[in-house]
């Protein structure tokens, strides 16, 4: 698997993200049908266009702190991940992973693990001491895929975005590195 950064300046000043790209990231979040229903990021969960897609990604860019990670294999778009170097609340030390989605056709093939200890492994080389993530109270498969990976809840709160219940999970970063 390889891991490449998606350039802030992709989205910035109006800028389109390349045609294919946006079509790898919108099969991506379309494939993800049931995790769309339960977020409500899109109006319509069957028809995630292109344009909603690369909204997303602006909205997520605009954060001073925020990369965009896409993983690929064989070439193939398998995953992509929002990091925040910093959150929006000034009193929160950690990093945050805002987003982490696999394709549906990759689901357990151990690309959400790999992209997670990427993740990870690159915080834990910056220096920082804890990663955290919001996952929605109404999602038990990410809640379990979380705590599997070492993450505890340390709060219950809804998210700073739309208001939905979330539960917060953290992980600490130190020690040894993640497994890749």
């Amino acid at each position: 698997m390889i891991v490449e950064t998606l350039a802030p300046r992709a989205l910035e000043d109006g800028a389109a993200l390349p045609g294919p790209l946006l079509t790898e990231l919108t099969a991506l979040y379309a494939s993800n049908r049931e995790f769309q229903q339960l977020s409500g990021d899109f109006p319509d969960p069957d028809a995630i266009r292109p344009e909603q897609v690369a909204a997303a990604l602006a909205d997520e860019l605009a954060q001073p702190s925020a990369e965009v990670l896409l993983a690929r294999s064989e070439g193939r778009l398998v995953a992509v991940a929002v990091t925040l170097g910093h959150h929006p609340d000034p009193a929160d030390p950690d990093p945050w992973l805002g987003l982490l989605m696999v394709h549906a056709d990759e689901h357990r093939a151990g690309f959400g693990r790999r992209l997670a200890a990427h993740v990870e492994d690159g915080f834990r080389a910056g220096g920082r001491t804890g990663l955290k993530l919001a996952v929605l109270e109404n999602n038990p498969k990410a809640l379990a895929f979380w705590a599997s990976l070492g993450y505890e809840e340390t709060a219950r709160r809804p998210d700073l975005a739309h208001g939905r219940p979330c539960v917060v999970l953290r992980k600490s970063l130190r020690g040894s590195q993640a497994l890749a």
